[in-house]
């Protein structure tokens, strides 16, 4: 991609697609950005989001009013970092390198890459289980296969044998190259939205009275002090969801036409989107529990559950390809170019995929999705618990150190303005690693690693909070540290206007 109107130099540091998307190039408008979001939010790990806190014990506003509550809450970073996008047509990896440095931005890199390789193992544990739930209907041999794994793995052999099956094909896809799933990311917007639909109408039908029972089933905590128990992890696990897009989200505000466009466009879709697709995942699964006797939180458990071996087979086929569609283009895209970031000469973009992959089997997704507590306290609010002091300090340094000014050619400079200290903003790395601490007891003690009561309880405790203390703690440690260092104003650096109006 052209640099358009900017002269930006080629460095080490510059490639074509990290380069700056000239003005004439930004096109995106609030439809665009509105259409990104309805897309996005369109998932299974979204209907499982608001799922799980039904299994969890909340009634079915409870839980619908966390999600939107959690998602009103991300939207803040989203728009804040999606600003540098809009107004200088950068990237995140280079929007990072003004606070972490040009060599630095490769840690806050990495902490998303590795977030993106556990959702590709998620949803690679989607797919393979929805292909095992069609192959079990025909060869009932699958389900009664001899273990092979360990009891302590929890994979039984025939899920096994289909997950394995369709992490290759995920494999042999960036093999392919990315180009090959665009037709089944058409796919996947018109089918996801029809599918959604037919499990409501399926609810709805096979309740007697309708959308009354579901909709009147009390909530499962005695207490007001064990629903702020289960709520404060709940809805940090709501912002996790979308923690890692708070703080990439310069990658497509990037094609903005203007700031208004993409505000607008997020504001408007996200928190609704979401909110909508979570409400059918709600009343469906509230639906189980009347009709099986059961709460059945997985959609593609329970699709397996109907009669009829034809629609179960044509659904779950479904599943896989969409699932496979948005695994590539959401999981497999970001993570690849970030490993390949590392070292471009040694370090393909398939490279980076196959890593992605083996990374992906490695954090035994099949663990993290078993049960609501594993999904939301483990795993959503366990990176939310990394990734929310790089959105603090990206958004300190931003706002409140360069009062969103940056010189777009220096961002590309070995050594420049934001080179520091060898390429790394030593006050960056301690605000971060102080972001980190005040949650790793929390965390030891919710993956058992340290037996409880082994620190005091408050200090385990801030973990059910853990995008928000990171996020406030690094960006107040930021802000404090580089008002000691105080920038060298981007005015002493000449650059050409390459960026759009607040308009």
């Amino acid at each position: 991609m052209s640099p358009g109107n900017v002269n930006i130099p080629h460095t080490a540091l510059y490639s074509e697609d990290l380069a700056p998307v000239p003005v004439a190039g930004r096109t995106w408008n609030t439809w665009n950005y509105a259409a990104l979001w309805i897309s996005m939010s369109l998932c299974i790990p979204t209907y499982m989001l608001a799922s799980s806190l039904i299994d969890g014990g909340m009634n079915w506003w409870q839980a619908i009013l966390t999600i939107f509550l959690g998602n009103m809450v991300v939207l803040v970073p989203m728009l804040l970092n999606g600003h540098a996008g809009a107004k200088y047509g950068i990237p995140f990896p280079v929007f990072a390198r003004a606070s972490f440095g040009t060599r630095g931005a490769n840690i806050p890199a990495m902490l998303r890459a590795v977030v993106a390789c556990g959702w590709f193992g998620i949803q690679t544990w989607i797919g393979g289980f929805a292909l095992y739930q069609m192959l079990h209907l025909w060869i009932r041999s699958l389900a009664v296969m001899p273990a092979v794994f360990p009891a302590s793995f929890g994979l039984a052999t025939g899920p096994a044998i289909c997950f394995l099956f369709f992490w290759a094909v995920n494999m042999y896809v960036v093999y392919l190259g990315i180009d090959s799933i665009k037709k089944l990311l058409v796919f996947k917007a018109i089918f996801l939205p029809l599918a959604a639909l037919s499990l409501l109408y399926w609810a709805i039908t096979s309740v007697n009275g309708g959308l009354g029972p579901i909709l009147t089933q009390p909530s499962r905590f005695h207490s007001a002090a064990a629903f702020w128990t289960f709520f404060i992890p709940g809805l940090t696990g709501m912002v996790g969801f979308w923690a890692t897009l708070s703080l990439n989200i310069p990658d497509f505000t990037r094609y903005a036409a203007s700031q208004r466009a993409q505000i607008k466009g997020q504001a408007l879709s996200l928190p609704a989107s979401m909110t909508l697709f979570s409400f059918i995942g709600v009343v469906v699964t509230s639906a189980t529990t009347l009709v099986y006797g059961t709460t059945i939180w997985d959609p593609v458990v329970l699709a397996g559950k109907f009669e009829n071996k034809i629609l179960v087979s044509i659904a779950m086929i479904a599943v896989v390809i969409s699932t496979l569609a948005t695994n590539i283009a959401a999981n497999i895209v970001s993570p690849a170019n970030d490993f390949a970031n590392l070292s471009p000469s040694k370090i393909s973009f398939r490279t980076g995929g196959y890593i992605t992959g083996i990374i992906g089997i490695l954090i035994f997704p099949w663990k993290l999705v078993a049960d609501p507590s594993g999904y939301i306290f483990t795993w959503l609010v366990g990176y939310s618990g990394l990734l929310g002091p790089v959105g603090g300090i990206m958004i300190a340094d931003y706002y409140f150190v360069r009062k969103q000014e940056l010189n777009t050619n220096e961002l590309y400079q070995p050594q420049g303005l934001y080179s520091y200290t060898n390429g790394f903003n030593r006050r960056a790395m301690m605000a971060l690693l102080l972001g980190i601490i005040p949650n790793i007891p929390g965390f030891l003690s919710t993956i058992q690693l340290i037996p409880p009561g082994a620190v005091p309880q408050w200090i385990t405790q801030l973990y059910s909070y853990a995008w928000f203390v990171g996020f406030f703690v690094s960006g107040v440690t930021y802000f404090i540290f580089m008002k000691s260092y105080q920038i060298s104003s981007t005015s002493n650096y000449k650059q050409e206007v390459n960026y759009v109006s607040d308009r």
